[in-house]
């Protein structure tokens, strides 16, 4: 009798329960994990972020107290000036990755693709009118940005002095070596808190909007199409920033992590999105899917190649970025033409 009806529990549970909510489906989307991977992303960004306000914060405080003159800031607090300085490069070293690993999300996803543009992919005004996000940061001293451009890159432009309008006038050894170079500037107080405030409470919002966000396959296969193929531009940026250029570099942005690691970064965060709709794929078409993930594993692998050659010390020259951006984003069009075949096979809209 025990046995009968367990046998008829089971026998009910089937009838009224998917069977795949039972077992699992391998011809369905796993949308939650690529959700739960924004989530930890975002987490420490925000966290991160609030952490690097500590510093900026106290950099800002000495230089008020000193009533803004950098050159008698430093010649009376040069230690703690030093040491507030250098905490804010390390946080941002340590939090900007935490944006590139899930940058391939947040800019593909239409409903949170304003978050890359100020935290990470717009232009400033200066460099780009058009393109330009209409943002503005507000500074303590009641001044305003109006559309500075990402935020990351203000903050990078501010720390390590790549942009003038955002340093003092004083030219000062900061990391002690002996000599004036990259990065021995006094970032511009009001600017660098403002900034960094700024970032925290975009970041904050991030995790907000990715915590309200219902994944589903149209967003997903949306920020696959749009933001495989950008290759090109990635390594774009590469060509004219210090890793190329060196002293000689026009970028001001990507100077301190070089663009083929963020690039590493997007294309781990397409790979989450990908496998979480890679099962709807197989299931109508296998080879289809091994040839989009062999060509997503290929392209990664093409770009540590470069980087580790790179941090193992050699210098390319602006022509071999030209070469490699090329293959680069050559393979990124062939992956996203058969993304683009997947998803019309599996009649899924791809959003404008």
């Amino acid at each position: 009798m025990k046995h009968k009806l367990v046998l008829l529990v089971v026998v009910f549970t089937l009838l009224v329960v998917p069977f795949s909510r039972i077992f699992g489906a391998d011809n369905e989307a796993n949308l939650e994990a690529v959700k739960t991977y924004l989530l930890g992303k975002a987490t420490d960004l925000a966290d991160g972020s609030k952490v690097l306000t500590e510093s900026t914060d106290a950099y800002y405080e000495l230089a008020r107290a000193a009533n803004f003159d950098y050159a008698q800031l430093w010649k009376d607090q040069q230690k703690e000036v030093s040491a507030a300085l250098e905490a804010a490069k390390k946080q941002w070293i340590v939090i900007s990755p935490y944006y590139e690993q899930m940058e391939g999300i947040v800019a593909g996803v239409p409903s949170l693709s304003n978050y890359d543009a100020i935290i990470d992919a717009s232009p400033s005004a200066e460099e780009d009118p058009e393109n330009a996000v209409d943002f503005t940061v507000d500074l303590p001293n009641g001044d305003k940005l109006e559309k500075p451009g990402a935020l990351f890159n203000v903050l990078e432009s501010t720390l390590w002095g790549t942009d003038p309008k955002y340093v003092s006038d004083a030219q000062i050894d900061v990391d002690g070596d002996g000599k004036i170079g990259f990065g021995d500037e006094l970032p511009d107080a009001n600017v660098l808190k403002g900034t960094a405030d700024a970032l925290a409470s975009q970041s904050e919002e991030l995790l907000k909007s990715a915590s309200a966000w219902e994944p589903n396959e149209s967003d997903a296969f949306t920020a696959l199409v749009v933001m495989v193929p950008t290759m090109s531009e990635y390594f774009g940026s590469w060509k004219i920033s210090r890793f190329v250029e060196g002293d000689a570099a026009t970028g001001k942005n990507f100077s301190v992590i070089s663009r083929l690691s963020d690039i590493k970064d997007i294309l781990s965060s397409l790979q989450v999105i990908y496998d979480g709709v890679s099962p709807l794929i197989e299931s109508k078409s296998p080879a289809q899917h091994q040839q989009i993930n062999q060509g997503l594993v290929d392209l990664k692998a093409f770009v540590e190649d470069i980087f580790k050659q790179e941090q193992d010390g050699k210098r390319f020259k602006p022509e071999e970025a030209d070469i490699f951006g090329t293959e680069a984003q050559d393979r990124a069009q062939t992956i996203t033409g058969q993304i683009t075949q997947a998803a019309a096979l599996l009649d899924i809209t791809i959003q404008e």
